[in-house]
């Protein structure tokens, strides 16, 4: 890096970015800030996520542009949670000035790789010197005025349900590496936010069981989950044994599913008929109840991803 120099950075990764062409930016990498556009009926959402070299991704275990790809998913993913619309995506890259400038430039290929599948252009950012790699992604988005998916909106009595699989994350980390990248389930999220009767929703980013739990936790609700229902990979049990892992705990506490859960009215459609409108596998794995925050029906220990 001490040979390519911060400009000369700041030069390729605005070269990867390919050029914004989005009719929601109206200004992009090259000024002090990125300028974005919001129709009249919406609200901008705004999230920010960091993953740092050591605790978050190891280049020992997976490859930087995969890296770069678990950070800008798990900042996206975010997004998808409240139901909204992508506008555009910044990137904080810290580095020691001995890091070589072809696993820089991976880091940063992968993280503009997801950002182009979800529709959210790499608009600006910022580089610095530091000890450790990390990158610090803020995605931001749109949703229409009052129609954000939100955690406390949960009502005693509601249907839990989940998009997608559980687990699959937990089983490339068991394996030592890391190939698989969840996907942020943002056109799910988005036809969530149009649908009646939706209550509380959450994205899956620290393990179903901690997830739930902090649902559970600004809806003032407790949750019973039905373990035996919980949808796996194929296969997964097999593959599970192979490296000893045992899938019950990787699937309630694993982590970095990436997958949306979310709660209906009681009267809401079905789980198939979800699947159909989200264009995704939904499945009814419980209730939320009346009592104090609780995650009801899971085995001891199922806490899921703590960083203290």
């Amino acid at each position: 890096m001490r040979d390519l120099g911060e400009f000369g950075l700041i030069e390729r990764i605005a070269r990867l970015a390919g050029g914004v062409r989005s009719r929601d930016v109206a200004l992009g990498i090259g000024d002090d800030a990125a300028v974005l556009r919001l129709a009249p009926a919406e609200e901008l959402v705004v999230t920010t996520d960091a993953a740092v070299a050591g605790v978050h991704f190891r280049f020992d275990q997976e490859t930087p542009r995969t890296a770069g790809r678990r950070a800008a998913v798990a900042c996206l993913s975010d997004l998808a949670a409240m139901g909204a619309r992508p506008l555009g995506l910044l990137l904080a890259l810290a580095l020691p000035p001995s890091r070589s400038a072809t696993s820089t430039l991976g880091l940063v290929r992968g993280v503009v790789y997801e950002a182009r599948r979800a529709g959210a252009p790499l608009v600006g950012g910022n580089v610095t010197r530091s000890r450790d790699v990390s990158l610090t992604l803020t995605a931001l988005g749109a949703v229409r005025r009052g129609r954000a998916l939100r955690r406390d909106r949960g009502r005693a009595g509601d249907r839990l349900f989940v998009t997608g699989a559980l687990g699959r994350s937990a089983l490339e980390r068991a394996r030592g590496r890391v190939r698989a990248v969840g996907v942020p389930r943002i056109a799910a999220g988005r036809r969530l936010a149009g649908l009646a009767g939706v209550g509380a929703c959450i994205d899956l980013s620290d393990g179903l069981a901690a997830d739930l739990l902090q649902l559970c936790r600004a809806s003032r609700l407790a949750a019973r989950l039905e373990v035996a229902r919980l949808p796996l990979p194929a296969g997964f049990a097999a593959a599970c044994a192979r490296v000893a892992l045992d899938p019950l705990p990787a699937a309630l506490a694993g982590g970095e599913d990436y997958e949306l859960l979310f709660s209906t009215r009681p009267r809401g459609p079905s789980a198939a008929a979800l699947t159909r409108r989200l264009g995704v596998r939904v499945t009814e794995i419980g209730r939320l109840e009346a009592g104090r925050p609780a995650v009801r029906g899971v085995p001891p220990g199922a806490l899921g991803w703590r960083h203290f």
